[in-house]
């Protein structure tokens, strides 16, 4: 149970990350569902995401579009939660 909350928990990081909405690719992004992990107090709680959350929102934004494709990443990632975390962190949902 704990591993599926954790990965539950990626997965709507994920989600934060695709609603970053620039298709610009940035200097050596390395698309990794691990580094979305500092959302996760957002994601699982009513708290705004972190200044480190935003940073990582912002660092992943190459990669929204390849997590928006994919089924399983997209079903955690098309949230509301993970829609007003990043309005939060002023980050654009993309169009793919």
């Amino acid at each position: 149970m704990h591993r599926f909350s954790f990965l539950s928990l990626c997965v709507v990081g994920i989600v934060v990350v695709l609603f970053s909405g620039e298709t610009r690719t940035a200097e050596a992004v390395t698309c990794d569902l691990s580094e979305l992990s500092p959302c996760l107090a957002a994601i699982t709680s009513s708290k705004p995401p972190s200044s480190t959350c935003c940073s990582k929102l912002t660092e992943q934004k190459p990669c929204f579009c390849q997590y928006l494709r994919n089924p399983t990443m997209k079903q955690f990632v098309d949230t509301p939660k993970a829609k007003r975390i990043a309005t939060t962190c002023s980050v654009e949902y993309p169009q793919c």
